[in-house]
Order: C-alpha cells, then structure tokens, then sequence
C-alpha cells in the first residue's frame, strides 16, 4: 500500500538543498520517494517501508542538531542500521569525542562496532582487534594512545608492526633504524600527525616520548608506564605474538590490530592475530573485538570492494 507523509524537520536546508545524495540515498535504500517542500520532507511509498525512511531522516536531523559530523558515508551506515534493528540502539549511546586535533576536528567512534572497540581500550589493559581495511582499527587506537598520553595515564607511546610487507629484511634497507622502519610505519605516522600536529609529534618523537620500532627490537624488553600499539598483527608468527604480548610491564596498556585477509607470511603458515584471539579470548583483562564490513568508514567503495573479495573466497573456500 502506497502512503505519503510530510516529515517536519529542524534542519530542512542542511538535508537536502546543499546535499540531495543524503536524501537520495535514503531514497534508495528505502525504495520510496523523497521531496523537499517548504513545509518539511515529503516521504512516499510502501507503508512497510515509509517508516523506516522516516526514522533515518529524523535520526539524520538529529545529528546536525548536535552539530556533529553528517556525510554520506554516515547517512548510508544510518540507513543499514535502520534495517538490522539497530538504529534506536546507535542513537541512544552516547557517543563522546575522544579527543580533539590541532585543526579543530571532534575524534569520536563513528560505528556500533568502533564504539565497543573505544570502550574496550578505556576498560581492559589488552585489546586485540581484528576488522577489514578502513574499520578505523589502526586510527582508533593511535587516538586512544594519545588520548592516555595526554591524560598522563601513560608516560610514552611504543608503536611497532613486524616489516614482512615486501618480504625484505630490515638489514638490507639503506639508511639508520628510523629510516629502515619508516616506510612500513607511514599509516601511523600519518595517523599522529593528524592528530597530534606535525611539531608536538616531532617534538614527542625527539625526546623517546613516542618511539617507533620494528617488532624484530621488541625482543628483550620490558615496557613499563607504556601504550604499546602492535599494528599489521596479522604478520606476526605465533612466536612473535607471544613475545610482543610479554613486553608488557607495569602500568601499560596494549593494542594489537590486524586485518586476516592481508596476510603476508608463508601460505598455510600460521599467523599470530588469529591464535591470540583464539587462546586469549576468555582471559579477564584481554578484550577481543572484530569489526565487520559495516564498520568501514573510507569510501563507500571501499566496503563494496571488501564485501566482493570475502564473498568470492566465500564461494571459493580461499584465495582465487
């Protein structure tokens, strides 16, 4: 049955004068018409439909209400809560700003799924994190290191990820141990400089206050009063995840993130993402959390191409 419905809403103009994609994708999404009138957003088609459409316009009015960030990427992972159930559940949390960049931009969770991994970082001493590329695993937990090194729960940041990408060896690359690690440490480095500004994250880099190194140098040591981010864990052996996991001293906090579809080791030799997650998962103290395709927040591309690749390994049972 066709129904139509005019939707009052506060913020008439910002959604859907300056951006029609909003509205169209909800259009889409929903199967049904939407037209902006003078008097508020008219909404026609099935009546199973129409409130769904609904739902996600007032949630969308919402949002710049509270003056937080509304794009596309946003206005569509809306709309794909609308149709699991879950939108209530993602308005209703709250939703805090985890820290602010040195250009003014609020850092916050944007996902259901990023959601528990923030909370998850400020409640457990150990995360393990595994999710697709663009999930914001990598992001998210630089922001909550240097959350806890502002807050001065921590006295420095230790980032590290093993240099297994182009099958060299760091010891055939030219330059010092900065410049050999460089090119496998550019995500973060871009990651910090985001959000701490290029000369507080040079000033911090200068006094060891944030150090960078590759997992090879971890061995041995003992990191106290620490936030140590293991990135790219899908390339760590089984031996290598242990080591990393007891450099863990007093009064730290550790992140490790990866991504068990880029896998770079040997074919069929085992990696030490999955088998931490595995043995690790009911240790108090040690939170294990996945994020999925819907937590991706790059392009919207991005989790189209994603979805495509693990659907032909779905079929295929591994890599084409």
């Amino acid at each position: 049955m066709i129904e139509e419905t005019v939707l009052r809403v506060n913020h008439l103009v910002e959604l859907s004068s300056n951006n029609c994609s909003w509205l169209k994708a909800v259009s889409d999404m929903f199967d049904c018409e939407i037209v902006a009138l003078d008097s508020g957003i008219s909404v026609r088609g099935e009546s199973c439909l129409l409130s769904g459409a609904q739902a996600v316009l007032t949630c969308m009015d919402s949002v710049i209400e509270k003056k937080e960030q509304l794009d596309i990427l946003t206005v569509r992972y809306l709309c794909q809560l609308q149709k699991e159930g879950l939108l209530e559940e993602f308005m209703d949390d709250e939703d805090p700003i985890i820290l602010t960049t040195p250009t003014g931009r609020s850092v916050r969770a944007k996902t259901l799924g990023q959601r528990v991994y923030v909370d998850s970082m400020a409640k457990n001493d150990v995360v393990i994190c595994k999710g697709p590329a663009g999930s914001g695993k990598t992001f998210l937990g630089v922001a909550m290191a240097v959350l806890a090194l502002r807050d001065r729960s921590v006295s420095r940041i230790i980032l590290t990820r093993p240099a297994v990408e182009a099958g060299e060896k760091l010891g055939y690359l030219p330059g010092d141990i900065e410049e050999k690690v460089d090119p496998y440490m550019r995500p973060i480095y871009d990651a910090l400089l985001e959000l701490m500004g290029r000369e507080a994250f040079e000033r911090n880099l200068e006094r060891g206050i944030i150090e960078v190194s590759p997992l090879a140098y971890m061995r041995g040591r003992n990191l106290d009063d620490s936030f140590i981010l293991l990135d790219e864990a899908q390339n760590t052996t089984i031996e290598q995840m242990m080591m990393f996991l007891t450099r863990m001293g007093m009064n730290s906090r550790v992140c490790v993130c990866g991504d068990s579809t880029q896998i770079d080791l040997p074919s069929g030799y085992p990696n030490g993402l999955d088998d931490a997650m595995h043995i690790l998962r009911d240790i108090p103290g040690i939170s294990i959390v996945s994020l999925q395709e819907t937590d991706i927040v790059r392009n919207p591309l991005v989790q189209k191409i994603i979805m495509a690749y693990n659907a032909r390994e779905r079929r295929h049972g591994g890599h084409a």
